[in-house]
């Protein structure tokens, strides 16, 4: 991992450093470039303006770690009111949600609850939850999660990391679940034990990953969602899936919002499925760091608005 990776992300969890951020006008045009708004309007408005170009959306609101079982239920309330709107919209949008915002650490019970209650919300909505995947240490709880609701029928999706070396193994233990997977490449800190350290092998575990995946989707028992911007990437997923006969809508392609903007519509003219993940809300310092972490390259555009 670049040492420009490590400082941003070891930023993102600096209390004092998201205060300063957010008090800045420059910092708040920054974000814009990843975000429509911080409020939830501005998120339904742009997943409408996406389902007029035939791209869905997957709509997130930022926040992780939450310190009371007051606020974990308020997020769960955030969440039904978010997929009543969906409804009521008819957009088919996707509802990610982070375990620990929905209070994983406070009440690993009332957690779980909240995940079959809008697992249930969004199967009656037309809409899909997904369980966001967090860094190492909440793996092994984020997919006792999932497989429990999973495996109790409910229509629930879960994220895998391709960086970290237990992934592989993970993913087939889920298998025989029948499972929705969004496969990202990671964007946490993590030790060289626990996840690669270098692209290039990121890369490769990535593109195995999913040719298992298209594999299983090709039988009908698996469906997976490959969350990267990576073109080549993406290019090379796309003639691993004819080759495997994975027909396209067997699979999706999830991007994040501001990011590609002129692949997603070609991909999605292309006849592949497209969602855009659309995050809100006014948690979005750590976030923001970790997206700039993604890519140190975006650090530049940061300056721009500071200058």
């Amino acid at each position: 991992m670049s040492l420009a990776r490590r400082l941003l992300i070891r930023a993102s969890r600096s209390p004092w450093l998201a205060e300063q951020f957010r008090r800045r006008a420059f910092a708040r045009r920054a974000v814009r470039r990843f975000m429509p708004g911080e409020d939830l309007e501005a998120a339904l408005d742009a997943a409408s303006r996406f389902a007029a170009e035939h791209i869905g959306a997957v709509l997130t609101e930022l926040g992780e770690q939450v310190r009371s079982r007051d606020e974990a239920d308020a997020v769960r309330r955030h969440y039904l009111q978010v997929l009543g709107e969906i409804e009521r919209r008819r957009l088919g949008s996707h509802v990610s949600v982070k375990l620990t915002h929905l209070g994983l650490e406070t009440d690993p019970g009332a957690c779980r609850r909240a995940v079959n209650e809008l697992a249930a919300r969004a199967k009656a909505a037309g809409s899909l939850l997904w369980l966001d995947m967090e860094e190492s240490t909440y793996v092994d709880k984020t997919l006792e999660v999932y497989r429990a609701a999973r495996g109790s029928g409910a229509d629930v999706g879960v994220a895998l990391q391709a960086y970290l070396r237990r992934t592989p193994k993970d993913l087939e233990t889920l298998l025989p679940l029948k499972p929705w997977i969004r496969l990202v490449k990671g964007a946490y800190s993590e030790p060289a034990h626990v996840a690669f350290p270098r692209k290039r092998d990121v890369d490769e575990a990535y593109f195995e990953l999913a040719g298992r995946l298209l594999g299983e989707a090709a039988k009908g028992r698996a469906t997976p969602i490959f969350g990267t911007h990576d073109q080549p990437l993406i290019e090379r997923i796309r003639r691993r899936a004819a080759d495997l006969n994975a027909a396209r809508g067997s699979y999706e392609i999830h991007m994040l919002y501001g990011i590609r903007a002129d692949a997603q519509r070609r991909l999605a003219g292309e006849g592949e499925r497209v969602r855009v993940l659309i995050s809100y809300g006014t948690a979005w310092f750590a976030w923001y760091m970790r997206r700039l972490a993604e890519r140190p390259a975006n650090i530049w555009f940061v300056l721009r608005n500071l200058i």
